[in-house]
C-alpha cells in the first residue's frame, strides 16, 4: 500500500512538473509570436468614432495608457536635463532677472500652445502623431518638414540623455569609464520600451512621481534657506545675489541667448497630447492632461527657477566646473547651504530625471516615425507593428540611433554632441509655431464652411488670441536666436561655426520643406480654407444635446462647494 502511495505521489509530481514545463514553453512561444506583424482589420470592420464618420486607424498601435499615466506624464514628463542642469548655464548667461523674464515668457507661450493642442487633439483625434495636423490643415510640404524636424529632435535627445546620465555618476568620483554606464543605461531604456506603451507608461509614472516629490521638497527647502535657515549660518539671503553680482549678467544679449535654453527645458510638454492619444479613453484623458500642464509650468519651472535665482549667484564658479550634475544649480544651492548627504540624494533624482527623458525620447520618436511612414514621408518598413501593438521597426530604428551615445568613448565627443544639439536646438520652436498655425487655420476653415466651434469637445483658453500671441512670441524667439547666433555672448562676432551651432535647425527645416516641394512639384503654399477637410475623423456630436449637457454641468457646477470647483478647474 505504501509503495502505491509513493508511486502515486511521484506520478503526481512528474505530472505537475510536466504541466509547468508546458506552460513555460507556451509563454515563450506566445512571447515570440507577439513580435509577428499584426493584421490590420478591413475598413468595414472599424467602428465609427464617437458618432462620427468611420476613421481608418493608422495601424493597430497599443492604446493602454491609463489616466494616471497621462496625468503624470503631463505633470513631470521630460522634466530633466533642461531644468536640472542647463538652468545653470542660463543663469550664468542672463542673470536672475534675465532668466526669469525668458522663462516667464516661454511659460505663458507654452500654456497657450498646450491649450491649442488640446483643442485640436480632442476634436481631431490622431493615434500616431499630432503633427499630422500640419499636413492636413497647413501644407503637405510643411508637414513633411515638421515631421522630420520633430523626429530628429527626439532621436538626438536619446544619445544626449544617455551620455548626460553617465556623466552624473562622476559626481561620486566613479573611476568606471562612462561608456560602461552608457551601455547599462542603454540596455535599461531599451528593456523598458520593449514592453510597449505599458512599459513606457509605468516607467514614466514612477520617474515622474519621484521628480514631483523632489521638486516640491526642494521648493520648501529653498524658502527655508532664503529666509536664513541654512545649517552654515549664512543668515537671511533674500535678494542678496540680485544686488551683487546683479540682476542681469550680460544685458539684453544674455536674455536673448537664454530663450533657446528655456525652449530646451520646456520641450516635451506637448507629449501630453501624444500620450493622451495612446490612452484607454482619449476623450477624457486629453482635457485632464492639458490642465496638469498648468501646474508643471507654475511649480516645476517658474517657482523652482525663481527660487534658484535667490540661492545661487550668477557668477558662481561652480556653474562652470565639474561634472554635469555638479554644475546643477539645484545641487549647488544645497551644497552651499552646508547640508550633507542631501546633494547626493538630489543627484540621484537628476540621474532618474535624465533617464526619464531618454525613456520619453524613445516613445516620442517611434510613434511619429510610424505616422511619418504612413503619410508617405518615410520608409514603409517603419509601418511594421507587431501583435502587441508595438511599432517594432520604429523602435529598432530609434534604438540604432541611440548607439551614437557610445561616441562618448571618443575624444571628439564634445564636437559630435555640439552638432547634434545644433540640429535639435530650435526644433521645439518650430513645433510650437506649427501647432498655433494649425489652430488658426482650423478656426478660419470653420467660419468659411459654417461649422460651429461649439461642437468641439474642448475649447482652448484664449482661443485664437492665444494662438496669435504664441505665433508672435515664437517668431520673436527665432529673431532673437538669429541675433545671438551672429553676435554670441562673450564670443567672436560673425563666426559661421558658432552661428550654425545656434541656428542649424532652421536651414535643416528649410531643406526638408523646399526638397519636398521640388520632389512633389506641389507649389501651393497653404491649403485653402474652403478646401480643408474638417469633417473626416472629427468628433461629431449633436449640438443641441451638447449645449444641454453643458447647461446641466453649469447648474451642477454652481451647486458644488468652492473647493470642489477650485480643484476641478485646475486639476
Amino acid at each position: 500500500m505504501l509503495e502505491k502511495k509513493e508511486s502515486g505521489t511521484m506520478l503526481s509530481a512528474d505530472t505537475s512538473s510536466s504541466v509547468r514545463s508546458m506552460a513555460a514553453k507556451a509563454k515563450v512561444a506566445t512571447f515570440i509570436d507577439s513580435f509577428r506583424r499584426a493584421e490590420v482589420p478591413p475598413v468595414s470592420d472599424i467602428e465609427a468614432n464617437s458618432g462620427g464618420p468611420p476613421i481608418v486607424p493608422s495601424l493597430p498601435l497599443e492604446n493602454s495608457l491609463k489616466d494616471r499615466h497621462v496625468q503624470m506624464i503631463a505633470i513631470a514628463g521630460c522634466v530633466g536635463t533642461g531644468l536640472f542642469i542647463s538652468l545653470g548655464t542660463a543663469l550664468a548667461q542672463a542673470g536672475p532677472a534675465g532668466l526669469i523674464i525668458s522663462y516667464g515668457v516661454v511659460s505663458v507661450l507654452l500654456y497657450f500652445i498646450v491649450q491649442s493642442l488640446g483643442q485640436l487633439s480632442s476634436t481631431f483625434p490622431t493615434q500616431g502623431n499630432f503633427l499630422a495636423y500640419n499636413t492636413r490643415f497647413l501644407d503637405e510640404s510643411w508637414g513633411f518638414a515638421m515631421n522630420w524636424n520633430y523626429c530628429l529632435q527626439w532621436m538626438v535627445t536619446l544619445p544626449l540623455s544617455l551620455v548626460s546620465a553617465s556623466l552624473t555618476i562622476e559626481y561620486w568620483g566613479s573611476e568606471i569609464n562612462t561608456v560602461v554606464w552608457v551601455a547599462i543605461f542603454y540596455v535599461f531604456i531599451c528593456g523598458i520600451n520593449i514592453f510597449g506603451v505599458k512599459g513606457y507608461g509605468e516607467g514614466e509614472f514612477i520617474f515622474s512621481l519621484i521628480k514631483v516629490v523632489a521638486i516640491v521638497g526642494f521648493c520648501i527647502l529653498a524658502v527655508i534657506l532664503i529666509c536664513g535657515g541654512s545649517p552654515n549660518h549664512m543668515g537671511y539671503i533674500g535678494a542678496r545675489y540680485w544686488h551683487h553680482p546683479g540682476a542681469f549678467a550680460t544685458g539684453f544679449k544674455g536674455v536673448c541667448s537664454v530663450f533657446v535654453n528655456a525652449a530646451f527645458s520646456f520641450a516635451g510638454t506637448e507629449l501630453c497630447a501624444l500620450a493622451a492619444a495612446n490612452a484607454e479613453n482619449p476623450k477624457t484623458a486629453m482635457p485632464k492632461a492639458v490642465k496638469q500642464v498648468f501646474w508643471r509650468i507654475l511649480i516645476f519651472y517658474l517657482l523652482s527657477t525663481i527660487l534658484i535665482c535667490f540661492l545661487v549667484p550668477s557668477n558662481s564658479p561652480d556653474l562652470f566646473t565639474g561634472s554635469a550634475s555638479s554644475t546643477s544649480p539645484f545641487v549647488i544651492a544645497i551644497k552651499s547651504s552646508g547640508i550633507r548627504v542631501l546633494p547626493s540624494i538630489f543627484n540621484v533624482v537628476i540621474l532618474i530625471s535624465v533617464l526619464s527623458v531618454a525613456n520619453a525620447s524613445v516613445f516620442a520618436t517611434s510613434r511619429p516615425l510610424v505616422a511619418l511612414a504612413e503619410a508617405g514621408h518615410g520608409p514603409k518598413i517603419l509601418l511594421y507593428i507587431d501583435r502587441k501593438g508595438r511599432p517594432m521597426a520604429a523602435l529598432l530604428f530609434t534604438f540604432a540611433f541611440g548607439l551614437i551615445s557610445f561616441v562618448s568613448a571618443s575624444s571628439k565627443q564634445a564636437e559630435v554632441f555640439n552638432w547634434l544639439l545644433a540640429i535639435s536646438g530650435l526644433a521645439a520652436i518650430f513645433t510650437w509655431l506649427s501647432i498655433s498655425l494649425a489652430q488658426l487655420r482650423v478656426s478660419h476653415a470653420c467660419k468659411v464652411q459654417g461649422v460651429s466651434k461649439e461642437e468641439f469637445p474642448f475649447l482652448a483658453t484664449g482661443g485664437d488670441y492665444g494662438a496669435w500671441f504664441s505665433i508672435i512670441i515664437n517668431v520673436l524667439i527665432l529673431i532673437a536666436q538669429f541675433y545671438v547666433g551672429l553676435y554670441p555672448v562673450g564670443g567672436p562676432d560673425l563666426n559661421i561655426k558658432v552661428f550654425l551651432q545656434v541656428y542649424l535647425c532652421a536651414p535643416v527645416v528649410l531643406v526638408f520643406y523646399v526638397g519636398h516641394k521640388l520632389y512633389t512639384r506641389n507649389w501651393k503654399l497653404y491649403i485653402r480654407a474652403e478646401d480643408m477637410d474638417i469633417t473626416t475623423g472629427r468628433r461629431v456630436v449633436d449640438l443641441d444635446v451638447l449645449l444641454q449637457e453643458r447647461e446641466e454641468e453649469r447648474r451642477e457646477w454652481a451647486e458644488r462647494p468652492w473647493y470642489y470647483r477650485l480643484y476641478n478647474t485646475w486639476c
